[in-house]
């Protein structure tokens, strides 16, 4: 059983009317991450809550750009589609990957956790259409509760010390796997999976300011300073892909997009502290200078080594 491609034309031509069963999904909200597919049995019907879990042979199943979708058989993925356009369902052909713009991902994911059925030509009990929004998901504010450690490098002063900021931002991220997302975390749903509604919302944005700490401390051994963190951001956004990389990625199939800094901040005492340290190097002879770098250098060596 597999998906043979219907038609070149766009999602929702005549097709919807012509063909006995024509599966399909609205433009999903924003946060709304996976729903049931509606089923529309003739041109003046549909059948948005999918109650009858049966797929006939020969229906046409649309594909809106944006979306993921697959074809679920007794709560195993049999089929899945990233590319846009509408689909034959046929029984007697094999089960098919239409990956899009997933890529490889989606084809090893389907290798581990995809099974493939026979019924011996009969059709399967529990047959449904999940669709996956794989629009980048926008707007998803962060803040530092307390001040988190930022390493601060300035050979030309000779400082390498840990200060204390506050950090305000947001982030984008996007299901890069939606099998692994069906598989770990959404499941057999009922009607949709809203982000903004669940769990998943308060759990991802503990998990990314645990490991913002990390990412700054390499930003800050770099040399750069926390008020230019915000001209920084690419190289932020991939510390941060690198290190939620397995609880994000491979557990979730959830990829995180880009990183924005709106505003990072030092506490007064720290500030404070930084200034007394950068007036008092202003004013140090030339070789004091030199030997307060040199000793600079070598901490941070034996920091980055350790």
């Amino acid at each position: 059983m597999g998906l043979i491609k219907a038609a070149l034309s766009s999602v929702g031509s005549v097709l919807a009317d012509q063909w006995k069963e024509y599966f399909y999904c609205d433009a999903l909200p924003v946060g709304v991450l996976m729903a049931k597919g509606q089923k529309r049995v003739s041109g003046r019907s549909s059948n948005t809550k999918g109650s009858d879990n049966i797929i006939s042979n020969g229906s046409v199943i649309a594909v809106a750009d944006g979306q993921c979708m697959c074809i679920v058989e007794q709560g195993k993925v049999v089929d899945i589609c990233a590319e846009p356009g509408e689909y034959t369902y046929d029984m007697s052909t094999e089960p098919s990957i239409f990956a899009g713009s997933l890529g490889e991902s989606i084809k090893e994911s389907f290798a581990n956790l995809g099974k493939r059925f026979t019924f011996g030509g009969e059709i399967p009990k529990d047959q449904r259409v999940y669709y996956f929004n794989t629009k980048e998901i926008v707007g998803n504010k962060f803040g530092t509760p307390t001040p988190v450690p930022f390493r601060v490098v300035d050979e030309r002063a000779g400082i390498d010390i840990d200060i204390s900021v506050r950090c305000f931002g947001e982030y984008s991220f996007k299901l890069a796997n939606p099998m692994v997302f069906y598989s770990h975390i959404a499941g057999n749903i009922s009607n949709y999976f809203d982000f903004k509604d669940s769990e998943l919302e308060g759990q991802m944005k503990s998990e990314f300011l645990n490991h913002l700490q990390p990412a700054f401390y390499q930003i800050g051994s770099s040399g750069i300073r926390y008020s230019e963190v915000v001209g920084h951001t690419r190289e932020l956004t991939e510390l941060m892909k690198k290190e939620l990389m397995a609880e994000w990625l491979q557990d979730r199939g959830i990829e995180v997009r880009k990183v924005a800094i709106s505003s990072i901040t030092a506490t007064e005492e720290d500030e404070k502290m930084l200034k007394e340290m950068q007036r008092e190097a202003a004013y140090m002879s030339a070789d004091r200078r030199m030997a307060a770098s040199a000793t600079a250098m070598k901490t941070a060596a034996g920091n980055s080594a350790g």
